[in-house]
């Protein structure tokens, strides 16, 4: 079985070689790549051949890459201006769909499966309008995505918004066909729990990320160490 860490971990520094090394000796053969500008510029193709060639060197695979969520992000890892897909304002949206691409394109460099989508933020309401929205660009993203070789995992994320229920119910009335799950256990703990969040989303699950809380706050500690 493939053991993948998120450089999430190691989002308050810059992403290079010697961070890479360290996730072989861990014993971690694949990353998912966190997109965020001050740690990784995905949108630069010398930077991406730079990430081929550490990966390669410490014969780690490119899992996954998970989709910018914010045009900026502080040390203490709070976002700054947010990307949505499910933005009301039209020049947003394509703002943060154009933004997404660019993430899709690293593909070219270092072939990935899954890009990780965020549908919104966790204080975006559960509102037909922002539904619409996100069709509107997922049927773009998805259509781009493909032509990449890589799948979409929208990932269940805390609020009324991205619930395992509303994405089953919004993959299954679109049939945007080609879109897939990552099941957050974190986040599950935060909201229905881990067996009422997993079982909607199950049939299309196709990655994960694993860790844990204290069940009222996304802290991202390790497995076990919450409550």
């Amino acid at each position: 079985m493939s053991r993948t860490l998120s450089t999430y971990l190691f989002v308050q520094r810059k992403l290079n070689g010697a961070v890479i090394e360290s996730i072989a000796r861990a014993g971690f053969d694949a990353i998912e790549l966190f997109c965020e500008h001050s740690h990784f510029d995905y949108r630069s193709a010398a930077d991406a051949r730079e990430l081929a060639g550490w990966l390669d060197a410490n014969q780690v695979a490119l899992h996954s890459v998970h989709a910018p969520v914010h045009r900026d992000i502080s040390p203490s890892r709070e976002g700054g201006s947010p990307l949505s897909i499910c933005e009301l304002e039209r020049v947003r949206r394509t703002e943060a769909v154009d933004e997404i691409k660019r993430a899709l394109d690293l593909a070219e460099q270092t072939p990935f499966k899954f890009l990780v989508q965020h549908v919104g933020g966790t204080r975006e309401p559960d509102d037909p309008r922002r539904w619409e929205a996100a069709f509107s660009s997922l049927e773009l993203l998805a259509l781009f995505a493909k032509q990449r070789g890589v799948t979409i995992a929208l990932e269940n994320t805390p609020g009324e918004l991205a619930t395992p229920a509303n994405l089953r119910r919004f993959v299954d009335q679109t049939r945007l066909s080609d879109l897939r799950f990552c099941f957050d256990a974190g986040h599950a703990h935060i909201g229905e729990g881990i067996a009422a969040s997993l079982e909607p989303m199950r049939p299309l699950i196709v990655t994960s990320h694993i860790h844990d809380n204290h069940g009222d706050k996304d802290e991202h500690l390790l497995p076990y160490d919450g409550g």
